[in-house]
């Protein structure tokens, strides 16, 4: 099916990212891997190319798009690349910043936005903690005022984080009044250098190797007042209102991701023989590759209206979270026939479709896990 959801602009846009990913990203694939993380001068090269202040406005040294569907564009096109680099990208330059646009003061916005649009400071946000997972609302980091009154000494601990271990930048959520549960959490900046401020061991993982995650440790950090994003108390009514743009941007990814790699398997399943013929000639892999290509496309069709809607600022929490969860699911379902239809080869990580398989876990899970989309969507319903 023809996609409506892109003109010129846009389609010039992909042109452009896609010259970044061939010219800067292939080459470093396997440096990165070994890394496991992705070196400061692609962060810096990514800033020269403008992927990453597309939220940022002009003022404040970004692109002022205005449009969301350049931030799909950016999302689908790295995550075709590698979805592990996808997800670094799209947390700093796809989920933080509205953050700092939308709530900060404007010496927040000079001091914070031109340098991570430049991919000079990297940022990371800082939800999950070790024993909650998805119940943000039951967060057990703290920030108390400090007794002089000189900003809030912030205690506690995080995990899972992207970005963490070079993250220049940390938005934090706190609990800053015990007495107010969910009306109780703030946001806080935390900076690089900050006493008090560690890092624990970059997260051995099962896939998205290339991804620096990291568990963050604070104690008796020292926070300014002036690093307060928002108002005191609405943190969780700020992750709760801009979820749905991280939600919708996975989906983005994951259906890419998936549709990538089901484009090389297609391909495969013309070259590699098997008992005198294509492997794609059998009728089951035929009938399997069939299914596999409208579960895609039927997919894409979704999360294309969730963007679309997005950028008119009509998507509701309810349809990103379908469009999160139906995507994870689709992705892992089709990774997995591809590495069927790879056969031993599909097993091997000098395989693409290995390290896809293994990198698409994660989906079903960070973003607000399925089963809590699917609570969402259910309460939705009135059950």
């Amino acid at each position: 099916m023809p996609r409506n959801l892109y003109d010129d602009d846009h389609l010039a846009f992909r042109e452009s990212v896609q010259e970044f990913v061939d010219r800067t990203l292939k080459p470093r694939t396997e440096q990165m891997l070994e890394a496991k993380s992705i070196d400061r001068d692609i962060w810096l090269e990514a800033g020269k190319q403008g992927l990453l202040g597309l939220d940022i406005p002009e003022e404040f040294g970004g692109a002022g798009a205005g449009d969301y569907r350049f931030n799909a564009i950016s999302a689908e096109v790295i995550s075709g690349f590698n979805a592990a680099t996808s997800s670094c990208f799209g947390i700093h330059s796809d989920v933080c910043p509205p953050y700092i646009v939308d709530l900060g003061t404007e010496e927040q916005k000079q001091r914070w936005l031109p340098p991570m649009a430049a991919g000079e400071k990297i940022c990371a946000i800082a939800m999950t903690e070790p024993g909650g997972g998805s119940d943000l609302a039951a967060l057990k980091t703290t920030a108390v005022r400090a007794e002089d009154g000189d900003g809030w000494i912030l205690n506690g601990s995080k995990t899972f984080i992207t970005n963490g271990y070079q993250a220049d930048l940390v938005i934090v959520a706190a609990r800053t009044d015990p007495s107010k549960g969910a009306k109780g959490i703030s946001l806080l900046m935390v900076e690089d250098g900050m006493e008090g401020f560690t890092r624990g061991r970059k997260l051995d993982k099962v896939g998205q190797e290339e991804s620096d995650t990291a568990e963050l440790f604070f104690e008796d950090v020292r926070v300014p007042a002036e690093n307060l994003i928002g108002e005191e108390g609405m943190g969780f009514v700020a992750m709760m209102q801009r979820l749905p743009q991280e939600r919708v941007g996975a989906a983005v990814s994951n259906v890419a991701h998936a549709k990538a790699i089901l484009e090389e398997t297609i391909a495969y399943a013309k070259e590699r023989k098997a008992f005198g013929q294509p492997i794609g000639a059998f009728q089951h892999n035929k009938f399997k590759i069939a299914e596999l290509v409208t579960a895609i496309e039927v997919a894409e069709a979704y999360v294309d209206d969730c963007v679309a809607a997005h950028a008119e600022h009509k998507l509701s929490a309810v349809d990103a979270a379908k469009a999160k969860w139906w995507s994870a699911q689709v992705q892992n379902d089709v990774l997995d026939e591809c590495v069927q239809l790879h056969g031993g080869y599909g097993f091997m990580n000098e395989y693409r479709v290995a390290r896809a398989w293994r990198d698409a876990r994660v989906t079903k899970i960070w973003a607000g896990s399925n089963e809590i989309m699917k609570e969402l969507i259910g309460r939705d319903l009135g059950l």
